[in-house]
């Protein structure tokens, strides 16, 4: 028995990036709606994230199913910092990628590569069951797409 839960649910992934329009363009291209966006500044916002003086643009995207979410932000103030080198290789340190699932991989390829998507390898077959790859999304974040097959 695991005892008492704590954990109800993964609520959301945040992902900061310099150009919030692209990045709801480019979510919206892979699937995800736009759930909203808002102004977020204030003590409270300093005081939760640890910076004085934020001040910050998010809009929270869901996925058609209504369970994931990600929630991109663009930070006015204090201005985004870059963490290491642009376009880190998916055996880098931390947040590796976030995978979604789709029906049509390579339609769903070409839509995100007008949006300056670019595989990172191949799409490529995991034994009969998933077609798989890897993309660079919004601020250098991986993008994994799988479709079902079997």
């Amino acid at each position: 028995m695991l005892g008492t839960m704590t954990v109800q649910r993964m609520d959301n992934v945040a992902i900061v990036v310099e150009d919030l329009d692209a990045a709801v363009a480019f979510f919206a291209a892979l699937g995800l709606e736009l759930e909203g966006r808002a102004q977020v500044e204030g003590p409270w916002v300093d005081r939760i994230v640890g910076l004085d003086g934020v001040r910050s643009e998010i809009a929270m995207m869901r996925t058609p199913d209504g369970h994931s979410k990600v929630e991109l932000t663009k930070y006015h103030a204090p201005a985004a910092l870059a963490a290491g080198p642009q376009n880190p290789p998916p055996n880098t340190l931390g947040l590796h990628r976030v995978m979604f699932a789709v029906d049509d991989i390579d339609g769903t390829v070409a839509r995100l590569r007008t949006h300056g998507a670019e595989l990172l390898g191949e799409v490529t077959q995991f034994e009969s069951i998933f077609r798989l790859c890897y993309l660079r999304g919004p601020a250098g974040v991986i993008v994994a797409l799988a479709e079902r097959t079997a």
